[in-house]
């Protein structure tokens, strides 16, 4: 039987508190207004029969004479094919003009998937971006943050990554996106024919901040059961700091003691409880989850990335629009370097990014007035040949291609003796005598 009550005690933000009993955490409230309205809430904390609401509409309007009645389960999100080439608000409800989708409902921010079903990672996942693919390979089941700063095309590099992988599905959720963000999303992913294998749960900055909250989890909750029904699933998430900004808001609101910058004490578990729903599924699909983290400030100390570099496996730096090589690493990419690819991948790649260590040095030797060698001119080539063809994220290659390509630059900069690479290789896969 559901319970009802008649009377807020307080409120305060977008938290009200009624007195309760027998409610569990997480479990969804019905408001109803005087003025005929209503609106749904969630129980974020309890203690003995207190009880903290959090209204996912904001309390405007609001009175402590309207009516509680709680559910008795959490917050659900549809389920189903019918949800693909479809677009969500944080609260589950269709935002494309679309009609409702109301069945299959399913709970959402349960645990993470049963460890003894996962296997390890070994399978690749194909962007045909280089700065991914060939020198930071993801892998599936992977999780992998991308940290950049405002300004960034980040949401563009997301955009590109959905529209050329080869994942069965793609769920996006945007958190606390401009509407033009939104919008380029959805013009993008009609235009590049990615829309029809894609799910959007996307929470404008206008939106309520508890809807920010709910995006990761519908999200991820929905990813769950498309991998379960075999299907290689690629979820992103943009921008995990407005996440915990959400969070921080949140716990002001309930008066929580503050931990680091005012975040909450359990901002390192409410993003690995996130994070950790990547998997890849014995004898079924896979998630595999890039998230967009932005630093303010340009501070990789900052509490929000700081917390993420411990739970991911890796990171891409973007940087001045690109992929930054030296700050950008795949924990898991020689799980398939060398070895779901082609055998040269791995060697090939160390050598491209060591020779491009080596042309920033001599760069900066230009710059400083030096006198260049002939060895440092053959550098400065190879860096503008790399920065210009492997680099830019406009680059749209396979990875044979991406490999090919660069042992044809390796030839068109230097002798074959001064790569570094083995015989092997250079008799194999080398241009120089093509």
């Amino acid at each position: 039987m559901l319970k009802t009550y008649n009377k807020i005690e307080k409120i305060k933000g977008s938290i009200a508190q009624v007195k309760a009993e027998n409610v569990t955490l997480g479990e969804l409230a019905h408001v109803r207004l005087k003025d005929g309205r209503s609106t749904l809430a969630e129980v974020i904390s309890f203690n003995e029969d207190d009880v903290n609401l959090q209204i996912y509409q904001g309390t405007k309007g609001v009175s402590t004479g309207d009516q509680i009645k709680f559910l008795g389960r959490p917050m659900q999100v549809a389920m189903g094919d019918s949800l693909l080439g479809r677009v969500f608000n944080g609260s589950g409800d269709p935002i494309d003009n679309g009609p409702e989708i109301m069945e299959n409902k399913i709970d959402i921010g349960g645990p993470s998937f049963n460890p003894s079903k996962r296997i390890i990672a070994k399978r690749m996942v194909k962007t045909n971006i280089p700065m991914i693919d060939m020198f930071n390979t993801l892998v599936i089941s992977q999780k992998i943050p991308i940290f950049s700063v405002a300004g960034e095309p980040y949401n563009d590099l997301l955009a590109r990554i959905a529209s050329q992988t080869d994942a069965d599905v793609i769920v996006l959720g945007g958190m606390g996106l401009k509407y033009d963000d939104y919008e380029f999303f959805r013009k993008y992913f009609s235009e590049s024919g990615a829309l029809e294998k894609t799910t959007m749960f996307i929470h404008t900055a206008s939106d309520p901040v508890v809807e920010c909250i709910l995006v990761p989890d519908m999200t991820l909750a929905v990813a769950e059961q498309f991998a379960i029904q075999n299907k290689n699933v690629l979820v992103l998430l943009t921008d995990m700091t407005a996440f915990a900004d959400a969070q921080k808001e949140i716990s002001i609101s309930m008066e929580m003691v503050p931990s680091n910058r005012g975040y909450p004490g359990s901002l390192y578990s409410d993003l690995a409880s996130r994070y950790e729903k990547a998997v890849d599924i014995d004898g079924s699909g896979s998630i595999t989850i890039i998230a967009v983290t932005t630093m303010p400030g340009n501070d990789v100390t900052h509490p929000v990335p700081d917390n993420t570099g411990y739970i991911t496996e890796g990171q891409f730096y973007l940087n001045g629009g690109v992929i930054n090589p030296f700050g950008s690493l795949s924990r898991l990419k020689q799980n398939v370097m060398g070895k779901a690819t082609r055998e040269d991948h791995g060697d090939l790649a160390n050598a491209m990014i060591r020779l491009y260590a080596d042309a920033k040095k001599a760069r900066d030797r230009e710059s400083m007035g030096f006198r260049l060698s002939e060895w440092d001119k053959k550098l400065i080539k190879y860096e503008e040949l790399f920065e210009e063809r492997i680099m830019s994220l406009e680059v749209n290659l396979d990875i044979i291609e991406q490999l090919d390509l660069g042992w044809e630059i390796l030839a068109g900069c230097f002798d074959k003796n001064e790569t570094g690479l083995k015989n092997e290789w250079i008799n194999k896969f080398g241009k120089w005598d093509k």
